[in-house]
């Protein structure tokens, strides 16, 4: 299933040019530079933390990524997904113990737990990108209600309007929808978000302003 998640967010990731990374995404006050700074720095890190290292915070710096991410955003943020895949792959993975210094100093997880945790980013994060990017974003009906629970688990509260919240506040709904809709919702997200128009002006307005 996660591995499913992750593959999906390649796919769509895939069709990133560099003029896109400067585009408004659903994460609010990030461009797509960010977002995928943010993806790519993260599946390192999990894939770290599965092999022993993640206690190393060094290895959860985004400015590590920054300038691969902005010079080759699909071969950049390609590796890492393929890294992290192969990394929760490994003998023994669900029961090792994934140091995750993001949760805290010491912070260590059940690797079980720990892929969990991956595995919704990237649900919600693979559908962040094809938002932005105005495509769509579809996966398995088994793999997004596999992750519905695991959302669900995610505390909700005042803490998630702080500046290091990893998700905002859910956003309540009383209208019926999808698996993949209450996903985004209860993690602070519209299902109906879209990118803003930007205005064109045309040569001959341009000229008289």
């Amino acid at each position: 299933m996660h591995r499913i998640a992750v593959l999906a967010s390649v796919d769509v990731v895939s069709v990133v040019s560099a003029d896109d990374l400067s585009k408004v995404t659903p994460c609010v006050g990030w461009s797509l530079a960010d977002l995928l700074t943010h993806m790519t720095v993260q599946h390192r890190g999990f894939a770290a933390a599965a092999r022993g290292h993640g206690a190393d915070q060094a290895i959860w710096q985004p400015d590590t990524v920054a300038e691969a991410v902005a010079v080759d955003p699909v071969g950049t943020y390609s590796a890492a997904a393929t890294a992290v895949i192969d990394a929760f792959a490994g003998a023994d993975v669900l029961d090792a113990a994934f140091a995750l210094p993001e949760f805290g100093a010491g912070a260590t997880f059940p690797g079980s737990v720990a892929i969990g945790f991956h595995y919704v980013d990237y649900v919600v994060h693979g559908w962040d990108v094809a938002r932005t990017l105005g495509q769509p974003f579809e996966l398995p009906v088994d793999v997004v209600a596999a992750a519905l629970p695991l959302a669900f688990a995610v505390p909700d509260g005042s803490f998630r309007t702080s500046d290091s919240a990893v998700f905002g506040p859910a956003i309540p709904s009383t209208e019926p929808t999808n698996d993949l809709d209450r996903i985004l919702a209860y993690l602070g997200r519209s299902p109906e978000w879209k990118p803003p128009v930007v205005a064109k002006t045309s040569g001959m307005a341009a000229k008289k302003s």
